[in-house]
């Protein structure tokens, strides 16, 4: 897997100061992505021993709050084959920091047995992240005063409720 770029103590995407993770490759192509660089697979640089290293070391702080995962798009099959294990570090690591990802993928569709991006890694993937925001970008829906996605038909999981209740459970905000 490739990683387009990594932000640390970012603000815009999820709560708190956090470290971001960018990955390379995207099937979704929507209209009006803001960084369609990153649809290509081969885009950026290897997500390496070193560089996970590097990011392991952001999360250590107190004034860190987690990890994000962003695209690209994590949930593309080889993408998540790669993430399972990292995730697990920083779970291991730092089991009181939180962990949000954004998919273009919907949840409840794409992302459970029989869905488009459904893998054997899926589950695992899903029980370890505490956010996901989900759906495509559509650009005819853009609303610049949403936090944390952006477009209307995006939404904000809250995927531990999601999981103790077994129905989509949407974050406050």
């Amino acid at each position: 897997m490739n990683y387009a770029g990594i932000k640390y103590c970012d603000i815009a995407n999820g709560l708190g100061c956090r470290t971001v993770l960018f990955v390379s490759g995207c099937r979704n192509h929507c209209k009006g992505c803001f960084q369609p660089h990153t649809w290509d697979f081969t885009y950026g640089e290897p997500f390496d021993e070193a560089v996970q290293k590097e990011i392991l070391d952001s999360l250590e702080p107190n004034y860190v709050s987690g990890l994000t995962l962003l695209g690209g798009e994590p949930f593309e099959p080889e993408n998540q084959k790669e993430l399972l294990p990292f995730v697990k570090k920083v779970r291991e690591l730092y089991p009181k920091k939180n962990i949000w990802a954004f998919t273009g993928y919907l949840y409840d569709k794409d992302l459970v047995p029989g869905g488009r991006r459904y893998t054997e890694e899926t589950d695992q993937l899903l029980d370890m992240i505490d956010v996901l925001v989900d759906g495509p970008f559509v650009e005819e829906l853009k609303d610049i005063t949403l936090k944390f996605r952006g477009s209307q038909n995006q939404r904000v999981l809250d995927l531990k409720k999601t999981r103790e209740s077994g129905k989509v459970e949407l974050m406050g905000l």
